[in-house]
């Protein structure tokens, strides 16, 4: 069992290796990013080639799992998102804006993936989750910290 969504990702960097079971034992999600970070360790041989879908797939089920953030993402309409992260120029904007903004990109397909989800789900006479959604205000996505999901 992982703790969090943190956790998973971070861990997925060292699978199949003992460095996934420290990083999965992190005491809190920022440790186990601080662990996950660490270029000391050996990345798994297929990271580069894996991040994203592994990234897509936590941020959905982190988005699918809890109600009030999914409100706050489809909040955000149809206005583009930018990871805040001044430091990391791969996930988020960098310092100069120049970064590639992945997580931004990663959290506009998972909003367009809710709305279908939600519009099949109203299809089907589910009218709850839809009304949450129009009383929430829109609101500009930022992780502030740069650390996500």
């Amino acid at each position: 069992m992982v703790a969090d969504h943190e956790h998973y990702f971070q861990a997925q960097k060292f699978a199949g290796t003992v460095h996934a079971e420290v990083v999965r034992r992190a005491r809190t999600p920022k440790e186990a990013a601080n662990l996950g970070r660490r270029r000391d360790l050996p990345l798994r041989r297929d990271w580069e080639r894996v991040k994203d879908d592994l990234m897509r797939r936590v941020v959905l089920r982190k988005f699918e799992t809890h109600a009030d953030i999914r409100a706050i993402l489809l909040g955000t309409g149809e206005e583009s998102i930018v990871e805040n992260a001044p430091g990391d120029y791969y996930w988020g904007c960098g310092a100069d804006g120049s970064g590639k903004n992945m997580l931004g990109h990663i959290l506009v397909e998972v909003r367009t993936q809710l709305r279908r989800q939600l519009a099949g789900a109203v299809g089907a006479g589910d009218g709850r989750t839809l009304g949450a959604v129009r009383a929430v205000s829109r609101v500009r996505w930022q992780s502030g910290n740069g650390s996500y999901p």
